[in-house]
C-alpha cells in the first residue's frame, strides 16, 4: 500500500507546483489595492479611503466624518505625509505630466485631481471617485511611487479650473495612501 502512496503524493504535489506557478503569472497591478486612514487637524481618524485599481483608471471610495458640511474639493497630493494643523507636508498635487489643474482647464488635469466630495448638515460624507490618470503599478503615474502620496480635502469646493488647486482653500483633512487592504 505504501507503493501507491508515493506516486500519488508525487502527482499532488506537481499538480500544486503548477498552481503556484500559474498565481505568479498574474499581473501584479491586477492584484494591487491600497488604503487610507483620513484624520483632521488634530490627527484624530475622520475616515477612510479605499483605492483599487478600475478598467479606466483608479477608483477611490472615500467615507468621512466631523467635517463642515458642504462641498470640498478633495485631490491627491504628491508626498506621503499628513502633518497637521495645516497638512503642507502632503506636497503639492500629485502631477507628474506638468499639466494645469482642473478637469476644464485646457492645459488640465493634474493626475490627482478628483471631482467634488459632498458632505451633509451631519459631518458625513461619501463618494466614489475615478481617477483616469493614476495607476497602483509602476510608472511615473503610480500612487506608490518613491514618497509616497496623500489624500487631501479641503474646506472649499474645488472650481476645476483655476491653478494650481482650483481655489479650494486650505487643507482641513489629510490621509497617507498605503499599498494593501484595510
Amino acid at each position: 500500500m505504501r507503493r501507491l502512496l508515493i506516486p500519488m503524493a508525487i502527482v499532488c504535489l506537481c499538480g500544486l507546483a503548477t498552481t503556484i506557478g500559474t498565481t505568479r503569472a498574474i499581473p501584479r497591478q491586477a492584484s494591487l489595492s491600497g488604503h487610507a486612514d483620513i484624520v483632521n487637524a488634530q490627527g484624530q481618524k475622520i475616515g477612510t479611503a479605499t483605492i483599487h485599481p478600475s478598467g479606466s483608471g483608479t477608483r477611490i471610495e472615500v467615507e468621512v466624518s466631523q467635517l463642515p458640511p458642504g462641498t470640498h474639493g478633495i485631490h491627491i497630493h504628491t508626498v506621503g505625509k499628513c502633518e497637521g494643523p495645516a497638512f503642507a507636508s502632503a506636497g503639492t498635487h500629485f502631477n507628474p505630466t506638468s499639466k494645469k489643474h482642473g478637469k476644464d482647464n485646457p492645459d488640465g488635469p493634474h493626475s490627482g485631481d478628483l471631482l467634488n466630495i459632498e458632505v451633509g448638515a451631519d459631518g458625513t460624507g461619501k463618494a466614489s471617485l475615478l481617477d483616469a490618470n493614476a495607476t497602483l503599478g509602476e510608472g511615473p503615474n503610480s500612487l506608490f511611487h518613491e514618497g509616497g502620496s496623500a489624500l487631501v480635502i479641503h474646506e472649499k469646493a474645488d472650481d476645476y479650473k483655476t491653478d494650481p488647486s482650483g481655489n479650494s482653500g486650505a487643507r482641513i483633512a489629510c490621509g497617507v495612501i498605503q499599498a494593501g487592504g484595510h
